[in-house]
């Protein structure tokens, strides 16, 4: 089976080009000029594509000839761009449908990875019938960028994960707080996985059950964010970022994966297991993480 993963150096993306291979022939797009990593499989990586630019990808498809296509391209909310309209409608919302488009005639199955901010977070513990409520640009694009046809899966979600580049997501924030005293939201509930463990799931079930079309909606076991942060810190041995308790902020975006589990048969695993991963992950990015970060070659 040969899979074309679209953003490749993304925090999803990398990942995937590093599980998959254990799967079958894998293939990648990245933004930006490929200066070479061990994340990527080097001899495969299709430098320089934008994926606005629909008659490139086209070529691409035409080239490579894939059997799967993972769109984990996306302008997420902590980028400058997430506030342009522009930029956020043509990758979040027009670029899957287009990408539809170019493979579903070609028989290339379509994997979507959506979000949890196509809900509000007022009330929590939605399901694959509860009406999308989003209330930012993000959530909007991301809510009509689902892609709800045969020969495409969408998986609604949520994902934390260490960076190679950005470092906006609430992990790489968290790496720069040592020494910091910062707020842990008790009432922030969150219901996603590890970007490890997303990948692992797409290799291991998504990718080898075809029959699988629509919206699905994958979620873990809620945990607060304080929580969170803390028993990852503490399993990380980051002791000296002190986190207190914030009782003020509210945001419930809990989703419920019943449907998925019963399609399935697929849990997540507990949070004590996908933090445990999360600390083994970080050796490997931690010199390559700060280097980054402070501007060097």
């Amino acid at each position: 089976m040969k899979t074309l993963i679209l953003g490749g150096n993304g925090m999803l993306g990398h990942q995937l080009c590093q599980i998959l291979p254990k799967h079958m022939d894998v293939w990648t797009t990245v933004r930006t000029d490929y200066v070479g990593h061990d994340f990527l499989p080097g001899d495969r990586v299709i430098k320089n594509v934008a994926v606005q630019d629909v008659g490139t990808v086209n070529d691409i498809l035409e080239a490579v000839k894939p059997d799967s296509v993972i769109n984990a391209v996306g302008i997420v909310k902590q980028r400058d761009e997430a506030k342009q309209a522009v930029p956020s409608i043509q990758v979040n919302a027009l670029f899957p449908h287009q990408l539809a488009d170019l493979c579903v005639p070609r028989g290339i199955r379509v994997i979507q990875v959506s979000t949890d901010c196509v809900f509000s977070g007022l009330r929590g513990n939605y399901s694959e019938l509860d009406v999308p409520d989003p209330v930012d640009l993000y959530g909007r694009s991301k809510l009509i960028g689902e892609l709800n046809r045969p020969g495409c899966l969408t998986l609604r979600t949520s994902i934390i994960g260490w960076q190679l580049n950005t470092f906006s997501s609430l992990l790489s924030w968290f790496a720069f707080q040592r020494g910091n005293t910062i707020k842990g939201y008790r009432k922030a509930i969150y219901s996603g996985l590890t970007t490890s463990v997303l990948a692992q799931l797409i290799g291991d079930i998504i990718l080898t059950r075809p029959d699988l079309y629509g919206i699905y909606q994958v979620a873990s076991e809620p945990i607060n964010k304080y929580d969170l942060l803390l028993q990852l810190g503490h399993a990380l041995g980051w002791d000296d970022i002190q986190i207190q308790p914030d009782e003020q902020f509210y945001c419930d975006r809990t989703l419920v994966g019943t449907r998925f589990t019963t399609a399935t048969g697929w849990r997540s695993p507990d949070w004590d297991f996908m933090l445990s991963g999360l600390v083994q992950e970080w050796p490997a990015y931690e010199s390559y993480y700060f280097v980054k970060a402070s501007g060097a070659d």
